[in-house]
């Protein structure tokens, strides 16, 4: 038992431990702390799903921040927004359905952004199959199945059927076009044969190994209107910190040069 005047530390209780206990204490009594982690979902179209990992990958690296990619056709996943998909972020394939978004206020105002330009290709594995000019392959007829994406829901389709009608070609070979519901599906048709070529977005292709790379035509842009991908914070992420975060890193340099890499085109 201590006597009066008898130092803490003899009872093997030391000044800096009793100070901690004391700071612990009373951090204890403050409650839990804000979280500075943050978790998103952001719907993306199928074309730019590939990039878009690539970017979560990346800004997943510089902080705290999760995100959870969910992709598929820019149409569909506008009707999902619109009936209530609890979505943070769109990254869509066209800029009409974000600026709709706006205008129906399911989308913060000032918010939406193009953050990519997309490429339109023909395409086919058979290094053999598409020529330097590709309306000379698409004129020969030499194939029985064309893949393009439904042009009522992918932005992609919508550029390969005017590409098609600049050349005269859509009526022609109507009875050879099979439809994914987006490009993505479009590309798959290709790449397991299904389809002997297709017209697909050109980050798509140049993402493969050069064995796989088979044959390509880039469609001159000036055959069907631009396809410009347009981003835009959703009402339901309006107070998301991941989401807000994600979309600056979009638009950062490194953001940028990494959605360029994949073949697409900035502002």
């Amino acid at each position: 038992m201590r006597t009066q005047g008898e130092p803490m530390a003899d009872r093997g209780v030391s000044r800096r431990q009793l100070l901690l206990a004391t700071g612990l204490m009373a951090l204890a009594a403050l409650g839990p702390g804000p979280s500075l982690a943050g978790e998103a979902m952001i719907a993306v179209a199928s074309n730019f799903d590939r990039t878009a990992r690539e970017l979560e990958a990346r800004f997943e690296e510089t902080g705290i921040h999760s995100i959870t990619i969910v992709s598929g056709s820019t149409g569909k996943l506008y009707a999902q927004i619109v009936n209530g998909a609890p979505f943070d972020a769109f990254l869509s394939a066209d800029a009409l359905r974000p600026s709709l978004l706006e205008a129906e206020g399911r989308a913060v105002e000032g918010s939406r952004f193009t953050y990519a330009l997309g490429r339109l290709c023909l395409w086919s594995p058979d290094p053999r199959r598409v020529a330097m000019d590709g309306m000379q392959t698409l004129r020969a007829g030499d194939f029985r199945r064309l893949a393009v994406a439904n042009p009522r829901l992918a932005p992609y389709g919508a550029a390969a059927l005017n590409t098609l009608r600049a050349y005269a070609l859509d009526e022609t070979l109507a009875d050879r076009l099979v439809m994914g519901e987006n490009v993505g599906q479009a590309y798959s048709m290709v790449a397991t044969g299904n389809a002997e070529l297709g017209f697909v977005a050109l980050a798509q292709v140049l993402t493969l190994h050069e064995a796989a790379a088979g044959s390509r035509w880039d469609v001159p842009a000036d055959l069907h209107d631009p396809i410009r991908q347009d981003a835009v914070l959703l009402r339901h992420g309006e107070s998301n910190t991941a989401a807000a975060g994600f979309l600056r890193f979009m638009r950062s340099p490194e953001g940028r040069r990494l959605i360029q890499s994949f073949g697409y085109e900035v502002e």
